[in-house]
């Protein structure tokens, strides 16, 4: 190969290498969070499916910047950037029957919540719930976990949440009593993400 054809090759090289982007850096992602108010330890990644993992994506569609699309029966949440592209979390969602469908807002936001069971689940299985209809104070055993984000339709409270969990196992599956599963460190990084009054797309199968 002669010298010129050879330097052509390693220009063009250089130049790809120089366009080519880092996968996410899911160590830093899942990193312990000792500024909590609940100090988080770091999230084994053995523990998380790759599929699952915080990370962002190409999403072309119709949503605007903002909107949170939940997509049910995959599994997965994707917050709207704008430009194709979204930030895709693994989630857990309701049991056949106990979900959301169609379109909601934020109506708020809460740090380390306080978790009360609701009427109905009350009514399900009082035995289990009726113990904690005073609720339960926001840490790291409230089934609510770092953050909840409260869907609302036409001003009412939809009783719906998208919330942490402190049962980081069922992510991927169908358990809850309808509410959205994040992990505690992909809750808390939508959270800063979102805004009061902000879009939220259910999509079911």
């Amino acid at each position: 190969m002669s010298l010129s054809r050879r330097g052509l090759l390693l220009g063009i090289s250089a130049l790809l290498a120089g366009c080519a982007t880092n996968g996410p850096n899911h160590a830093a992602n899942y990193a312990s969070l000792p500024a909590e108010k609940f100090p988080l330890p770091a999230m084994p990644l053995e523990k998380i499916k790759p599929e699952l993992r915080r990370q962002e994506v190409a999403y072309p569609g119709q949503y605007e910047t903002g909107t949170i699309v939940v997509d049910t029966p995959a599994r997965r949440l994707y917050y709207i950037l704008g430009d194709g592209r979204a930030m895709r979390y693994g989630i857990g969602v309701g049991r056949n029957g106990y979900a959301l469908a169609g379109t909601a807002y934020i109506g708020r936001k809460a740090e380390w919540p306080t978790w009360t069971p609701t009427d109905n689940m009350m009514r399900r299985d009082p035995a289990k719930n009726r113990k904690y209809a005073g609720g339960v104070p926001g840490g790291l055993n409230n089934p609510l976990g770092a953050r909840a984000i409260y869907l609302y339709r036409g001003g009412n409270d939809t009783m719906f949440r998208i919330h942490g969990t402190n049962q980081p196992q069922s992510i991927g599956l169908a358990m809850s009593s309808g509410c959205v599963r994040m992990l505690n460190h992909d809750v808390i990084d939508l959270y800063e993400r979102v805004t009061p009054g902000s879009r939220v797309v259910v999509l079911q199968a």
